[in-house]
Parts: C-alpha cells; sequence; structure tokens
C-alpha cells in the first residue's frame, strides 16, 4: 500500500515529468534499446490496455491505469542517467 501512495505523490508531480520524458529520450546517455523498450511499452499499453479493473468501475478503473503510468514512469526515471534525476530533482 505504501508503494502505491508513493506512486500517486509521484504522478501528482507530473508538470515535471513532460519536460523529463523529452530530456530523457533525446538524451545521448540513455542506450537506445531502453528507449525502444519504453517507446514501445508506452504505445503498447496505449493501443492495448491491459486493464487489472475494468473501466467501467468507473474510480477503481483508472486507478489501474494511473498505477501503470505511475510504474513506467517510476523505471524511467531510474534508468535515467545521474545529470537528469538531479535536474529535475527526483534523487
Amino acid at each position: 500500500m505504501r508503494k502505491m501512495l508513493k506512486r500517486i505523490r509521484f504522478l501528482l508531480k507530473f508538470h515535471k515529468s513532460i519536460p523529463f520524458l523529452k530530456d530523457f529520450f533525446l538524451s545521448r546517455k540513455v542506450k537506445g534499446t531502453k528507449k525502444f523498450i519504453y517507446v514501445f511499452l508506452i504505445i503498447g499499453y496505449g493501443l492495448f490496455p491491459f486493464d487489472l479493473i475494468p473501466d467501467f468501475f468507473y474510480v477503481l478503473g483508472i486507478f489501474d491505469d494511473i498505477t501503470v503510468a505511475a510504474f513506467l514512469l517510476q523505471r524511467m526515471v531510474q534508468a535515467a542517467p545521474d545529470e537528469l534525476k538531479e535536474k529535475y530533482q527526483f534523487k
């Protein structure tokens, strides 16, 4: 439960994530394979969202989508070079 709350707090700082994503994908220090994997996961989830909880359960259905988005963003932050983590105060 604690991890879930941490992910939600992380997503509430989404305004930091957009410039971070741009810099992450434009950075030469991030391997091309990592970039490809994250692009594939983001696009794949957007096209074929695997829902643990169907979206017709309004609040709970959206909650699992938010959890997946937060999980992907956290993994991207972990894979980012230290300069990007410091720049966006993720460290």
